[in-house]
């Protein structure tokens, strides 16, 4: 409701000719807790768990070797991110391919199923997470581009502004509100344009730029 009015009182600012109040500054990136965690800049929005037909763990891949994880960069499995709307999920030629050449997981439950697919020729029947209503389009490579490749920022600490910190769960689970007024928070905010000069802009505030 908040974010609402503040809009509501910037259009009728505008529409009278009074100048609206200053964007507010960009935050520093904050990454999303672990499962069962809440967010502050998430409105306590944590979702529900998703049971998948594999308990994927993110931490193993993307993890930090400290813990036990490979540091495998988001992009490399969701490579859709970079180039499209959607980030996409990996086929499963591209899970085969690395665990045909390792001996020593093949008889873990996980892989097991994981293999049985293959065999089968069936794609994983993954289920989403990260939904959103059909009449909004979040576009992914446009958030990519900005913070990945413009600002050099990782992608660990990009995604996880709206994903949370996936690397340190197994199966994703929400952990940010995704919402209108959480997006258009953002939106309101200054972001530097890229990594080397500090020329900011805030996203988009048209309607027609999500819903359409």
């Amino acid at each position: 409701m908040k974010t609402f009015s503040r809009i509501v009182l910037c259009l009728a600012a505008t529409l009278a000719g009074v100048s609206a109040a200053p964007v507010v500054s960009a935050d520093a990136f904050v990454q999303g807790g672990p499962i069962g965690s809440q967010t502050s800049d998430g409105y306590n929005a944590l979702g529900p768990v998703v049971t998948q037909p594999i308990e994927f763990p993110h931490n193993r891949h993307a993890g930090t070797r400290a813990n036990g994880g490979m540091e495998i960069d988001c992009l490399y499995c969701h490579t859709y991110a970079r180039r499209s709307a959607v980030s996409g999920i990996p086929r499963l030629s591209k899970c085969i391919g690395c665990h045909n050449m390792i001996e020593s997981v093949k008889e873990k439950p996980r892989i097991k199923t994981l293999l049985a697919y293959w065999d089968r020729r069936e794609a994983i029947p993954w289920k989403k997470v990260h939904d959103l209503p059909d009449f909004v389009r979040f576009n992914h490579e446009r958030h990519i581009q900005r913070f990945i490749f413009d600002q050099g920022r990782p992608s660990r600490e990009a995604c996880g502004y709206c994903h949370g910190d996936v690397a340190s769960m197994t199966t994703a689970r929400r952990v940010k509100a995704i919402s209108m007024g959480w997006c258009v928070s953002c939106h309101e905010k200054e972001h530097r344009i890229d990594a080397v000069s500090f020329k900011t802009g805030h996203g988009p505030n048209d309607c027609w730029q999500c819903h359409h």
